[in-house]
């Protein structure tokens, strides 16, 4: 009996102070992006510009990540039927701290509103322009060229998407000279030759800039939001623009109608829909916020209409036009492609 006791002495410390490598996953907040954030600030901010009333809810899901747990927490988690349990090594690099994954997410976070922004606009007819985005040091774009720059031809061939880059290298080698005409911020356009340098991840030769595409305003679109990471928001955030921005009566305005309509989806700079993670987690998480309609990825179909509740409609989309038209059906009355 002692050393039974004492083994179920040792039992209960490790059970509390050991942790396990294993994260705790379950449904995350929702904000409406057509709302305000908890500081009282519209999530979407427009200066400059006329804005247009709304009515119902564009909602954004998250995924709430909890790290560091122990073993009886972790059981307890995973036996309320709420929360899954994931090996840590899924969503933390060996080594990262919480801190580091937080500022990955901050920036992803960051990099979707630029995205959602750009897709916005560039739908709304407003001209984009292709800016060096990051010069990486020491490479042949250094010193040629600055953040903000705007390119204009790379290798002779125009460039109106961020894409085009990469395309206007390929086939090329190390050593290899290439003209690049950009234009700095009030300055004339100029060209000049580069020669490209050799790296060990790719055949062709490297230029060492990323770049980004850029819509031309004459507003500004800010949008405010605390304490969210990552990039499976864009959509959301892309449609609400397009809803604030698009008068009475225009195809893109209202977009709601009244109704509660949540969504995910990674947006890119043309319009394309990425799939995301968590989408199980998701679809739960809006209908308990009061979400009616769910706006999926095409690629998580699948896995969200095995998780969805009852009473969640799952609309499939795949680009930013495709949930402008499967939001015109729901408004309509008319069928939505479902999953």
């Amino acid at each position: 009996m002692l050393v039974s006791g004492v083994l179920f002495l040792v039992f209960v410390v490790a059970g509390f102070l050991v942790q396990v490598p294993y994260v705790a996953i379950s449904p995350g907040p929702t904000y409406d992006t057509l709302g305000r954030d908890a500081a009282g600030n519209p999530v979407i901010q427009v200066n400059g510009q006329q804005t247009y009333r709304t009515s119902g809810e564009l909602r954004m899901t998250t995924v709430s990540l909890n790290d560091g747990i122990n073993l009886f927490t972790a059981l307890g988690l995973w036996a309320s039927g709420r929360y899954a349990l994931a090996p840590r090594e899924e969503y933390y690099k060996p080594g990262e701290s919480n801190e580091q994954v937080k500022q990955e997410n901050i920036q992803q976070l960051q990099d979707s509103q630029s995205a959602a922004q750009v897709a916005a606009l560039r739908h709304l007819g407003y001209p984009v322009q292709v800016v060096a985005k990051e010069i990486v040091s020491g490479s042949p774009a250094d010193h040629v060229l600055a953040p903000g720059d705007r390119l204009v031809t790379v290798n002779g061939k125009q460039v109106k998407e961020a894409t085009d880059v990469a395309g206007a290298l390929t086939g090329t080698k190390p050593g290899q000279s290439v003209q690049i005409t950009f234009r700095s911020a009030g300055g004339p356009e100029q060209t000049v030759p580069v020669t490209l340098a050799h790296r060990d991840d790719r055949t062709q030769g490297f230029l060492g800039l990323t770049a980004a595409d850029r819509a031309q305003a004459p507003f500004n679109v800010a949008i405010s939001l605390q304490d969210v990471g990552g990039p499976s928001a864009g959509l959301m955030f892309t449609l609400a623009i397009i809803d604030r921005l698009t008068p009475p009566g225009k195809q893109g305005s209202d977009l709601a109608a009244g109704r509660h309509i949540a969504g995910t989806g990674e947006i890119g700079e043309t319009g394309q829909v990425g799939p995301i993670g968590g989408i199980s987690f998701k679809v739960v998480g809006a209908r308990e916020a009061g979400a009616t309609d769910f706006l999926v990825p095409a690629h998580n179909c699948a896995e969200a209409a095995a998780a969805a509740p009852d009473g969640l409609n799952l609309i499939k989309v795949s680009t930013l036009d495709d949930a402008l038209a499967q939001l015109g059906n729901l408004k309509a009355g008319r069928p939505t492609a479902h999953c």
